[in-house]
């Protein structure tokens, strides 16, 4: 048996040299409240109360490795809601929340169909779903991994999404029939080039097919979800993506090149280039 406080010493200490004091005592206490099943704030409230975390050192462990918090605890949160992730799924950003947060804003007046290319975790569909509970929402991913993780996501939640098995670089639209109003798509698009520079949690434990893209054809995704979108949408449907926000100059050219109009780049609370979004002519 420990103290609240002493416990949430015990985790970060040894993550300090790989985040920094602040981050560290951040991920101790999200460890800390999660496996313990006690809310911040009440545990924050006494922090010499004693308590014991089974398997507290195998979790501090696998967190001095580099892996995220958020797969040591397999939960975390994305527009209010709490979603499973685990290894095989992308981690969601706070940028994606913006980019769920745009359509929303823009697409909740009107009863519309949707497709979310590459759902991973299935926050953005699910997302979108609940936002706009009078739209339908298809999801469609190539990894196993993701189809199981998005599938629980969605029962749990009570999303009703309908999941299916779709590859962005294949045919989309006989994976989806319908007549659609909005593709949104947050696919892998960090150049191979910049895998050594990442931050080791990302680079050493999250998927490699859900980041990295060629470094000669960093749109290929882009590209092939764009052409597929003009036999898919309805005229004057749009896409959504999150971007690079080093390419966004070439996302805005290739869009026009392929055929859309009224093409808008958006940043993100960081002042960065990340969402783009078009219309079909």
């Amino acid at each position: 048996m420990a103290s609240r406080k002493e416990i949430l010493k015990q985790i970060a200490d040894p993550l300090t040299a790989l985040y920094g004091e602040r981050e560290a005592h951040s991920i101790a206490l999200i460890v800390a409240t999660e496996l313990s099943g006690i809310g911040r704030s009440t545990f924050l409230v006494d922090p010499d109360s004693e308590l014991e975390i089974e398997g507290l050192d195998a979790v501090i462990e696998r967190l001095k490795k580099g892996e995220p918090v958020q797969y040591v605890t397999g939960r975390t949160e994305f527009f209010g809601r709490e979603f499973e992730v685990g290894a095989g799924v992308l981690i969601p950003r706070p940028e994606t929340e913006e980019l769920v947060d745009w359509i929303v804003r823009r697409e909740a007046s009107k009863a519309c169909s949707l497709l979310d290319v590459g759902t991973g975790s299935g926050c953005i569909a699910a997302s979108l779903k609940l936002e706009m509970p009078s739209a339908r929402v298809f999801a469609v991913d190539l990894s196993d991994d993701a189809l199981r993780i998005a599938h629980r996501n969605f029962e749990r939640l009570e999303a009703d999404v309908e999941l299916r098995r779709g590859d962005a670089l294949g045919d989309l639209g006989a994976v989806v029939r319908e007549p659609l109003d909005v593709i949104v798509s947050n696919p892998p698009y960090v150049p191979a080039a910049d895998l050594e520079g990442m931050d080791r949690n990302v680079r050493d434990f999250e998927p490699h097919m859900a980041l990295f893209v060629p470094d000669n054809d960093p749109l290929l995704f882009y590209r092939a979800i764009a052409r597929a979108g003009q036999g898919m949408l309805r005229e004057g449907g749009r896409l959504y993506f999150e971007i690079y926000h080093a390419f966004a100059e070439e996302m805005q050219q290739m869009l026009l090149g392929e055929g859309y109009c009224e093409v808008e780049v958006r940043e993100d609370l960081f002042g960065k280039p990340r969402m783009i979004c078009c219309r079909k002519k």
